[in-house]
């Protein structure tokens, strides 16, 4: 018997009226915006403005929403489509199932049109935004822990998981502590951001044109891989791997060759980009910054 144990909380939804308030849709929201607002100081400290942060999410979240979305219902179709389900259950983002895959995908696509609209490079803005991106996904994962999903396979660890039993798998009724998943993916995230803050004040000069977003997909699948061999939630397998281990390790081969490809000698330039209205050229103020110190 474990005396010492993480709580699951004693609900996740709370009603105002008839509105309902669920803890899932609060923690994505809170990512969201803490991103925006880490991502609008960097670009800012970098001579950008930071009202062309705010305009591209408004592209990119919606996108990423229904990319995270359209990940989860293309990967576990059965969970939707096959005897006895709901189709309509799809639709339902709040009961979770928001792939980070897809979200990120179909969310570089809205930030391109955004991007488009203001006049800015693609990679520049993933460089600057990449840190948030995954202090998003550190403060989102607690939407998990609401829910009570995600988690991993049975511990008797101190920091095991309580879980309620309607919330616990069919075949392991009796069994109650589980691995925080959820919270493992959440430290490891912000583990991430610390070492792109880190790397970013250090090596800016040569972590440009997307290769600083690079470093964070190389961080974050990383992670990501031994993370899944925790987790026991249903996952369509092949060869023994869960699914999301097949894209984690296609992303990781795309940003370790982004990363090493892309690197140019010592003193060769870029190509000059248009100047922003004060005359800037913005791709290399972002780059560089006015000084490691103003670098968030």
């Amino acid at each position: 018997m474990n005396l010492a144990y993480l709580p699951s909380p004693s609900q996740g939804v709370w009603h105002l009226g008839p509105l309902p308030i669920r803890a899932y849709a609060l923690c994505i929201l809170a990512g969201v915006f803490t991103a925006v607002w880490l991502t609008g100081r960097r670009w800012e400290a970098g001579g950008g403005r930071r009202e062309d942060i705010a305009d591209v999410a408004v592209w990119a979240v919606p996108f990423g929403v229904l990319g995270g979305r359209l990940y989860h219902v293309i990967t576990d179709p059965e969970l939707y489509f096959t005897a006895g389900k709901q189709p309509i259950h799809a639709l339902f983002i709040w009961d979770g199932g928001l792939g980070i895959p897809g979200a990120v995908a179909l969310g570089a696509v809205g930030a391109w049109l955004g991007c488009r609209r203001r006049g800015i490079k693609l990679a520049d803005f993933a460089d600057a935004a990449a840190p948030g991106l995954v202090l998003a996904q550190a403060i989102g994962r607690w939407g998990n822990y609401f829910n009570q999903e995600l988690y991993g396979r049975p511990t008797h660890l101190p920091w095991a998981l309580y879980i309620d039993p309607a919330h616990r798998p069919a075949d392991m009724p009796t069994i109650s502590l589980y691995h925080p998943t959820f919270l493992y993916e959440s430290l490891w995230d912000l583990g991430v951001m610390a070492l792109l803050l880190s790397l970013d004040r250090r090596h800016h000069q040569r972590l440009r044109r997307g290769r600083l977003f690079a470093c964070y997909v190389l961080a974050y699948t990383t992670g990501r891989a031994w993370i899944e061999a925790l987790r026991i939630d249903h996952a369509n397998h092949f060869l023994g791997l869960r699914l999301n281990d097949y894209v984690s390790l296609a992303l990781f081969a795309g940003a370790l060759v982004h990363l090493t490809a892309g690197r140019r000698p010592r003193g060769s330039g870029d190509a000059p980009c248009p100047p922003d209205d004060h005359g800037r050229d913005v791709r290399t103020s972002i780059a560089d910054g006015p000084s490691s110190r103003e670098r968030v």
